[in-house]
This record gives C-alpha cells, sequence and structure tokens, in this order.
C-alpha cells in the first residue's frame, strides 16, 4: 500500500501516543544547573513572594510616609544609610535614609527619591556620617509608592511558578533559583533503542573490505534523536541475519519507548527487518516520498517500531518529516523546522506523484531590503548524496502534483538547525500554505 506523506505523519504521532511506557514515567529529580533543555513534569507553586520583601528600585533616600502630604521641597535629616541585604530600622518622620538598589524598605518609608533628584547628589562620605553635625537632604516633592518594589509584586507565594510542560531554560530555571528551590522535576527523556542493519554495513574506524560500507545511519541519527531531546541506547550493527534481528530485539519490554531501525525494509532478496518480523504487526508500506519512500511501523511486544530506508539520506529525511515533529507533540520540546518561502535558482523536474524533499543551500536576502531569500539547490534527488546534505542549510520541498518548478518560484523550505516550539506543522501535503501566506 502507499501512503501520503501526511497519513504516514499522523500514524507515527499516533504510535508515539501510544508508548504508555514514557507517559507513565516517574519524573527525574534534576538540579537546576543540569535541567537546561528538560521539559517540566509538574506545576511549580513559589514558596515565596517575588520580590519577598518591599525593596527600593533605586538608589536613593527613602522617604516617610508622613512628610509627602506637602508641596513644597523637603528639608529632612538623613538617618542611617541602608545597604543591599540588611534589615533596616524602623524610619522616623522628618527623616529620609540612605538606600541602594534592592535594600529592604524601612518600616514607615512610603516613597524613594532617586540620588539624582536629591541635593546634594551624592550619599554623604563614611566620614560625614561619623561627623558629630547633623546632615541634612533637600529632595523634591515624592508620589506614595514611587521607586518602591512591592513584596509579591512579580510573584506571590502560593501562586504557579511555572506550569507542567513547560521548556526549562536559562529564564526558567533562573525564576525557580529565585524561588528558592534547588532541585526541579522534569519528564523522563524519550529512550529510542537504534540499531542499523546490513551484511554491508562496518563500524567507521576500522579497515574498510571490498564491497562493504562505513555506518553513517548510526551516528547520523543517534545525534539528530539526540538534538531532538531523546536519550538513545545504540545496538551494534546487525547483520542480514534475521534470527540475529529477532534475539536483538528479545526482551525488550518497558525499557525503551521506540525501537527504530535503520535498512531491510525494502523489496530486496536480503531484507533482513522484514524477514525478521514477518510474523509481527509490523506494516511495510511505501509512503508518496522521494527520498524515503519504503517505511515500516507498528509495534513488537508492545513496544513502538518504526522503519526508516537504508540510505543515510534517506534515514535523515524519514526522521525529519516524521519523527522528530512526533517527538516534539509527545515530549514538549521543540520539535518544527522553521519554515520560510524561498526562490528556487533553477529550473528543478519534480515526480507528480510524490512529495519530494530536496536539499538546498538558503540565503537569506531581508538585510537586502527583500522579504524572500532564495535557495539553491546541492545534489541530486538521490538518497546516497551525503555529502551535498552535509553542506546543506534547508530541505526544499516540492509536495506530490508540483511536476515542474521554474526558477524564480517561491517555495516552501525548512531551515535545518533552527527548532520552534508550539506551533502548528507543516501540512505535507501543501507546505507552501504556511510558508507563503
Amino acid at each position: 500500500m502507499t501512503r501520503s506523506v501526511e497519513e504516514h505523519q499522523q500514524a507515527v504521532l499516533g504510535l508515539l501516543r501510544y508508548s504508555s511506557a514514557f507517559a507513565d514515567g516517574a519524573p527525574e529529580i534534576l538540579p537546576l544547573a543540569t535541567a537546561r533543555g528538560r521539559v517540566l513534569a509538574e506545576d511549580l507553586l513559589s514558596p515565596v513572594n517575588l520580590p519577598p520583601f518591599d525593596n527600593s528600585q533605586m538608589d536613593g533616600y527613602a522617604v516617610h510616609g508622613d512628610d509627602l502630604d506637602g508641596s513644597a521641597p523637603l528639608y529632612l535629616a538623613v538617618a542611617p544609610p541602608v545597604p543591599a541585604g540588611a534589615e533596616p530600622v524602623a524610619l522616623e518622620p522628618g527623616h529620609a535614609a540612605p538606600i541602594m538598589t534592592g535594600a529592604m524598605i524601612p518600616e514607615g518609608a512610603a516613597a524613594v527619591v532617586p540620588i539624582e533628584n536629591a541635593v546634594p547628589s551624592q550619599f554623604p562620605t563614611t566620614g560625614q556620617y561619623c561627623g558629630e553635625e547633623g546632615l541634612t537632604v533637600e529632595l523634591p516633592v515624592a508620589q506614595a509608592g514611587s521607586f518602591i518594589r512591592r513584596a509579591g509584586s512579580d510573584l506571590e507565594a502560593g501562586s504557579a511558578a511555572l506550569v507542567a510542560g513547560t521548556l526549562l531554560g536559562p529564564s526558567q530555571l533562573g525564576l525557580l533559583a529565585a524561588c528558592g528551590l534547588a532541585t526541579v522535576p522534569v519528564r523522563p527523556r524519550f529512550r529510542v533503542l537504534l540499531l542499523s542493519t546490513g551484511d554491508e554495513v562496518q563500524e567507521p574506524g576500522t579497515e574498510l573490505a571490498p564491497g562493504r560500507i562505513f555506518d553513517a545511519n548510526t551516528t547520523l541519527l543517534t545525534t539528530a534523536l539526540e538534538e531532538a531531546g531523546a536519550h538513545v541506547q545504540r545496538h551494534s550493527v546487525v547483520a542480514d541475519n534475521p534470527e540475529e534481528l529477532r534475539g536483538a530485539l528479545q526482551n525488550i519490554g518497558g525499557q525503551v519507548n521506540l525501537i527504530l531501525s535503520t535498512g531491510g525494509i525494502s523489496q530486496g532478496a536480503y531484507e533482513v527487518v522484514k524477514q525478521a518480523l514477518a510474523d509481527s504487526s509490523v506494516e511495510f508500506l511505501s509512503v508518496a516520498m522521494q527520498p524515503g519512500g519504503p517505511q515500516a511501523i507498528g509495534t513488537i511486544n508492545g513496544v513502538p517500531f518504526l522503519g526508516f530506508p537504508g540510505n543515510p539520506v534517506s534515514a535523515l529525511v524519514s526522521f525529519e518529516m516524521f519523527l522528530r515533529p512526533a517527538l516534539g507533540t509527545v515530549t514538549g520540546l521543540p520539535g518544527n523546522r522553521v519554515c520560510l518561502p524561498a526562490r528556487l535558482t533553477e529550473d528543478v523536474q519534480s515526480p507528480e506523484g510524490k512529495h519530494q524533499v530536496r536539499r538546498g543551500l538558503y540565503t537569506d536576502r531581508s538585510g537586502q531590503g527583500e522579504g524572500i531569500g532564495d535557495v539553491t539547490l546541492l545534489g541530486g534527488p538521490g538518497s546516497h548524496l551525503l555529502h551535498a546534505l552535509a553542506a546543506s542549510n534547508a530541505l526544499v520541498h516540492l509536495p506530490a502534483g508540483t511536476g515542474t518548478v521554474e526558477a524564480g518560484t517561491p517555495v516552501a523550505v525548512w531551515l535545518l538547525g533552527e527548532l520552534r516550539q508550539g506551533a502548528q506543522p507543516l501540512h505535507p501535503g501543501n507546505p507552501t500554505r504556511e510558508a507563503l501566506t
């Protein structure tokens, strides 16, 4: 059977949602410093007010509430200074206390006058404070509450600091630290067992034998999965032996949330994944996409399974089109590539019945006063062109039914290396709908 790209996207999303082991996983408790990039597992209430006390917004003079009624400048005696981190004595009427930014507002103070508005406009020196002669300061009329940050004005104790599902970055972790929290509960990482198959595949770093190729897929997909927030359990390369593959898949149970394989799912005579899973519920099908047409999907002993083609470009395109967006939805991590319109710099021919994904070099023209960038295709449509993929910064979408596209025509591109959170995924059957409107 043949599926559309959109149909297979939905099938993969449904499969990952089925992964009950991930959904029921107990939260991990991490120190704040190690939780960047993780997703909050539960609502967190602040145990304190932010700020925890009324404090000064400026370096200036704290003025008593009884001295704010007049309309003429104030001539006040200088009280002992209030440094940040100290608990001040109560302020008496007729006095103004030098106060530093962030320092606690003394009892009785109702406003702060910035130092630059005072006469003199500098605080007394230590020697002047210690002198016998009383110090005075002239201050302009101030309004009650001026330059005072009230306790709880940012966040009240007992209210939600962050809600479950929040992606934890520096700002969010800084907020939790300000609330006095040292650890944070996060969702466990999505766990993937990754294995490559093929008699012709051997590990990098060894001497390449005749007729063999180095395993690029394990490195390619491990790094892509980790970038998407998953934890990868790598399996050694599995030869074209169905019994060996079945042995590798036994007793997995709830150890992983997804099994992902590459190779062995097409129409050849030695398709080891097809042979090993012939009696399982795994479905082997074709998606109307180039590259990455052959796909496998199902469960093995209750664990979700996906099979990608063995060619590296096909494997990565399959990951970007199907698995990364689904992971983003399930985990709450950014999973959607930034989608932009770009003009083709050359004519291109796309197969009528397939959604073709080409690799390209996107050039931003916004700095040149243009509202749309350009994209130059790199390499051809072949699924073996890994060098062209490595030189690309964009995936170029040519939906099914596109046919011939002339140079200068706007097409939708996904920017590799740029992700966003919370946006609706691109409609693969019509990628220009989001990019070009």
